[in-house]
């Protein structure tokens, strides 16, 4: 890179940080943080401890934001000062290519913050793999994809919890629910949602032979204090207990603390059977039931808005949404952006990070489009 075409690159980039500042409303966000940290200096903060940690998550990425940005600001300004102390034979031109290099590399990272613009996209989410119709073949692949979002989550230094799991017959599993708690976890798995295809050699029959498999993905924000938007109705609900199966400690299999709640107007079925007791199974699948409801809502809101618009719109759930071929060659394609990988075998083990961004970039088109 020449002397120009580095400051030009360097003025370029700037513009495209000053730009993003703006966009993310860095000050007014300076400001929130402001306000946040005077509530969390309040003696009665702890007092109620749900919102206590909702306050305290909403500050923690306030600041990761804006401390984000700030330093991308800082650095540019400083290499442009470093720039224009430059001539084309310096001997630090080298050096300030490689700030640049490097810079930008932040820049790019950092420009996921301007794709998180859904009203829940700060949450924490739940990830349900269903297995699609195929048994044995099916349930095997809903389990690969479960490694696959642990992996993705451990990667992430996400947290994880198992809230239901069903086993399959005799491998896999046929459904499966946990918990993913981590920065913007729902902003960065949203694009999961639908049906994923795998095509590969089966290990469940002697010769062999080629198999598709379907696999379905639901993924739900975790939303906080959804009970003040969302009343549920002792009359629309359905509580039935059972004996929960499978590994989650002494009380498995000894007592009947699964919970299955079935809302009736909707026909939404949510399970939880990991918590401790059959109280906090119960509680955990009213949380869940509560944001399933509030989703839904919004997205009969956006359906109903974009048929005023006179869109044309399409149901997500049920759509395939990628294809994982394992034979007679390897490749992963999402079949939305068209983004593909050469390495199914990374992208099973949670190198998830190029689709996702590939989705955000696709999506934010689609909004910025009208579609």
């Amino acid at each position: 890179m020449t002397f120009p075409e580095l400051k030009a690159g360097l003025n370029e980039l700037s513009q495209k940080i000053a730009r993003a500042i703006e966009c993310l409303h860095i000050p007014e966000k300076q400001e929130e943080i402001q306000k946040l940290r005077i509530k969390t200096e309040d003696p009665r903060f702890w007092n109620d401890q749900e919102n206590a940690r909702t306050v305290s998550q909403k500050l923690s990425l306030l600041e990761k934001i804006v401390e984000r940005w700030k330093d991308l600001s800082g650095n540019a300004e400083a290499l442009k000062e470093m720039g224009e102390m430059l001539t084309e034979d310096s001997e630090e031109l080298a050096e300030m290519a490689e700030e640049y290099e490097k810079l930008n590399a932040k820049y790019m990272k950092a420009e996921l913050d301007l794709l998180f613009s859904g009203d829940f996209d700060d949450s924490d989410a739940i990830i349900e793999i269903n297995a699609g119709a195929g048994g044995t073949e099916a349930q095997d692949w809903a389990e690969m994809l479960l490694r696959m979002y642990l992996r993705f989550a451990e990667r992430h230094e996400f947290k994880t919890e198992m809230l239901e799991k069903t086993e399959g017959s005799e491998a896999g599993v046929k459904s499966v629910m946990i918990e993913v708690a981590g920065e913007r976890a729902f902003g960065l798995l949203r694009g999961e949602k639908g049906t994923h295809r795998l095509v590969r050699q089966s290990p469940f029959n002697a010769k062999n032979l080629r198999q598709t498999s379907f696999a379905g993905v639901i993924v739900t924000p975790i939303i906080k204090n959804a009970d003040n938007e969302i009343q549920i109705e002792e009359k629309d609900i359905r509580i039935d207990t059972f004996r929960a199966s499978g590994a989650g400690g002494q009380h498995i299999n000894k007592t009947d603390s699964a919970v299955r709640i079935t809302h009736i107007p909707s026909k939404i079925v949510v399970e939880c059977q990991n918590q401790r007791s059959q109280h906090q199974n119960k509680e955990k699948a009213m949380e869940v039931l509560r944001a399933k409801l509030l989703v839904k809502q919004r997205e009969e809101e956006e359906k109903k808005a974009a048929e005023i618009r006179g869109e044309v719109t399409e149901a997500a759930w049920g759509t395939q949404i990628r294809n994982y071929v394992l034979h007679p060659y390897k490749m992963v394609k999402d079949l939305r952006t068209d983004f593909e990988s050469g390495n199914p075998d990374t992208v099973l083990d949670g190198e998830l990070d190029d689709f996702i961004r590939a989705y955000l970039e696709w999506d934010a088109g689609r909004k910025n489009e009208g579609i």
